[in-house]
């Protein structure tokens, strides 16, 4: 709210118009046919502002019409751009530029990226591109293999696609994660802990878990229980519910780890992975839209 401030005395308003309009014209006739008045008139209105500012006069009177003095020459120089300001003011007023035209853009993303990473950000996006708006829907065939047209597909890569342009999103790794509960009730101190618990293996990558207890040294280890499921997310909610260790994607649960709902015990020992990438057909209609879109992921990715 602006602060009030005391009113300024202001001089006739319509005295200021009639004396622009002589100034300009350097007669009062000329001004009154702008100002649609008589010539009476005009030579009122001056004489009403020179009797408000008081002396010295504003005009020298000559016998084909007027002259500024000096001190109406710089009276003029004074409100001539504040007329001009004031004119301008009226004329923008209630002309807001259209809003931008929405751009739609078909997305279709992996399921786990989705959920746990693009959903929770819909609303950072649609803030700093309100002219683009997601429709999405989750797989994860092969971006050349999809039934239906998109105008972005996120997926794993980097990979070459005919017609497609590749952009990279987000880097990837894979680590075990499970809940701070059972983390307290099961301390892990060790890779050896992990014997007393259940491991949570997603069906279509079932070497998750070999592999990363391989590089752990720990091949041979048996944990207490075992249970598969369709999807990584499926198993990142089973570990945020305490049914056991998941091997998480730790780009897409960094949410839950700030929020306490996942913990990391063994944080130093990860599997590569492949990372997130975005491909847009390279002839397609929104392509520039597209192509915004993957910037900011990659820029949110790093915090930006």
């Amino acid at each position: 709210m602006i602060a009030p401030s005391k009113s300024r005395p202001l001089p006739p308003l319509n005295a200021i118009r009639a004396f622009a309009a002589a100034a300009r014209h350097c007669n009062f006739k000329d001004a009154a046919a702008e100002l649609g008045v008589t010539h009476g008139a005009v030579s009122r209105q001056i004489r009403l502002l020179e009797e408000w500012l008081g002396p010295p006069a504003l005009f020298r009177r000559l016998s084909h019409g007027v002259a500024l003095t000096v001190e109406g020459a710089a009276l003029l120089a004074e409100i001539g751009p504040a007329l001009d300001r004031i004119a301008g003011a009226g004329a923008a007023h209630g002309r807001a530029p259209p809003p931008a035209a929405v751009t739609m853009l078909r997305v279709n993303a992996l399921a786990t990226f989705s959920l746990r990473w693009l959903v929770p950000r819909l609303s950072l996006l649609r803030a700093h591109h309100p002219e683009i708006e997601l429709r999405l829907t989750t797989g994860n065939e092969p971006v050349d293999a999809l039934a239906g047209e998109y105008d972005l597909v996120i997926r794993g890569g980097p990979d070459v696609f005919h017609g497609f342009e590749a952009r990279f999103l987000l880097s990837e790794r894979r680590l075990p994660v499970c809940s701070p509960a059972l983390a307290a009730r099961l301390p892990l101190e060790r890779i050896g802990d992990l014997e007393r618990h259940t491991l949570l293996h997603v069906a279509s990558m079932p070497r998750l878990w070999r592999d990363w207890l391989a590089k752990a040294g720990h091949g041979g280890l048996e944990p207490a229980a075992t249970l598969t499921l369709d999807h990584f997310y499926l198993s990142i909610q089973a570990a945020i519910d305490g049914l056991g260790v998941a091997m998480g994607p730790a780009t897409l649960i960094e949410d839950d780890v700030r929020a306490g709902r996942l913990v990391t015990p063994f944080v130093g020992l990860s599997l590569p992975s492949r990372g997130y990438y975005g491909y847009a057909p390279v002839d397609g209609p929104s392509r520039a839209a597209s192509l915004r879109v993957c910037d900011w992921i990659a820029a949110a990715g790093q915090g930006g």
